[in-house]
């Protein structure tokens, strides 16, 4: 009488655990990164940076009032008290992180950690505290390289390939967020490719590993232990994004930044807009790939190759463009003076021309990503998603004003940062190009009316062209 219960959950009890077994089979999960072993090994690669920079405030302050009666007491005590006690030059301090990258004593970080800097000091996980000589910067990419003097040998963070990462892979970040020294947190890789507004050359590594202000030129490891990323920016107010620039693209220049202090880009002057829908149909296109070019440079590489406003790059030295932001990663990346074969689709039919590749010079803004240089005292860029968030606007697309030049007519005539130009003259603007022209058809001299969209609300202004 008992048997057969006890048999029966006998079978029972084998069919459940082959079932657990199978299932278990069936579900088995990959394994976490063994963060502890990660961090202990790459602490000591990661380092401290403070700076120090002196500033002189400008005068500011203006007096109340003008007596008409001359010297007036009370006008006095306002030049003096004002003019005086807060005119004096103060130290703005900062605090950044680093990463050694040689036994040389060499150091990567952010440009804007240590720009203008009258004092840099290192200091290593273990404590010990260095002088920082900075050998070289890139403004563009926001790197810096520096250089420490130790006797002993240093730890160095073996650097990886950017370009092998995966979107949803681990990553995890070093660094000195708000002074809080050799502070580790984890994540994933969330996006890449990101285009943030920061410059011409943007490419960035997103990723919702905790970055805050201070992991600035920290590095950003994978499961291997390698550096595939410099964290650079945050969304301010945003949590679990945070942006890092792939470590490829500072292996391309720390070589010239170690012999030369600054880096050499190719430029084959162009400005470039991106394929729309209606674009792609009007030209053609099946899909929105290619980069449309909006206006050649007079004289430039690629006016002397036969390149024309309206020419969509397909192919740069054998490399297609998918986007049009990775043109001018592409030609930055080209040594000066190669010649390269590009094709281009022109009225629907494809082109192969030949390019010879010139030094992009300094103060140039390199082939520009729907980018305007400065002219009229204004500097302008394409809208989109990113920068309109960077700007904090609604529009997200158009054509917008980044900067405008102090004492500038544009400016004595109210124009600001975040305004959108809709109109030039009674010329619609919708896209660099279009302004290009509407400003290139002006004289020294002439005057320029633009309409603005600025918030909810829509002005005219007016000034001469300088």
């Amino acid at each position: 009488m008992h048997c057969r219960p006890s048999r029966l959950f006998s079978l029972l009890t084998c069919s459940l655990a082959m079932s657990v077994m199978l299932c278990g089979v069936a579900s088995a999960k990959p394994t976490l990164p063994d963060f502890v072993d990660l961090a202990k090994k790459l602490k000591p690669t990661v380092v401290n940076i403070s700076t120090a920079k002196t500033i002189k405030p400008q005068r500011r302050f203006q007096r109340p009032f003008n007596s008409p009666f001359g010297n007036d007491p009370f006008q006095d005590f306002f030049d003096r008290f004002f003019d005086e006690s807060q005119q004096h030059p103060y130290k703005q301090k900062s605090l950044g992180s680093g990463f050694i990258i040689s036994d040389e004593g060499y150091i990567i970080t952010n440009n804007h950690v240590v720009a203008e800097a009258d004092e840099i000091k290192v200091k290593l996980s273990d404590g010990r505290e260095f002088k920082g000589e900075i050998k070289g910067t890139d403004e563009k990419l926001d790197l810096a390289l520096l250089k420490i003097s130790a006797k002993d040998h240093l730890p160095v963070a073996p650097l990886g390939d950017s370009d092998t990462i995966e979107i949803g892979e681990w990553v995890m970040a070093i660094g000195n967020p708000f002074g809080l020294s050799q502070t580790v947190t984890a994540g994933i890789v969330s996006a890449q490719g990101r285009v943030i507004g920061s410059g011409p050359y943007d490419d960035f590594i997103q990723t919702d590993a905790s970055i805050n202000p201070g992991n600035s030129g920290g590095p950003l490891f994978n499961t291997q232990g390698e550096v595939i990323g410099i964290n650079t920016a945050i969304v301010a107010g945003g949590q679990g994004i945070g942006f890092a620039i792939p470590v490829n693209m500072a292996k391309n220049i720390i070589p010239m930044l170690k012999e030369k202090g600054k880096v050499t880009r190719g430029w084959i002057g162009v400005s470039i807009q991106p394929i729309t829908p209606d674009l792609a149909q009007s030209f053609g296109l099946e899909g929105e790939k290619g980069a449309l070019v909006a206006e050649v440079i007079k004289d430039g590489p690629a006016e002397k190759a036969g390149i024309k406003a309206g020419d969509i790059i397909l192919e740069f030295n054998g490399r297609a463009i998918h986007e049009m932001n990775e043109l001018p990663r592409l030609v930055a990346a080209t040594p000066v003076d190669k010649k390269i074969t590009v094709r281009i689709l022109r009225e629907g039919q494809p082109q192969e021309l030949a390019v010879k590749v010139e030094r992009l010079k300094d103060g140039e803004e390199g082939d520009q990503v729907g980018v305007s240089q400065e002219r009229l005292g204004i500097t302008v860029r394409e809208l989109n998603k990113e920068l309109a968030a960077k700007l904090r606007i609604k529009e997200q697309n158009g054509v917008v004003i980044t900067d405008v030049k102090p004492d500038s007519s544009a400016e004595q005539a109210g124009i600001a940062r975040g305004d959108i130009i809709r109109e030039i003259n009674g010329s619609k603007i919708t896209s660099v190009g279009d302004y290009d022209k509407a400003v290139g058809s002006h004289k020294k001299g002439a005057v320029m009316r633009m309409l603005l969209r600025r918030g909810d609300m829509s002005l005219f202004v007016a000034f001469r062209v300088e």
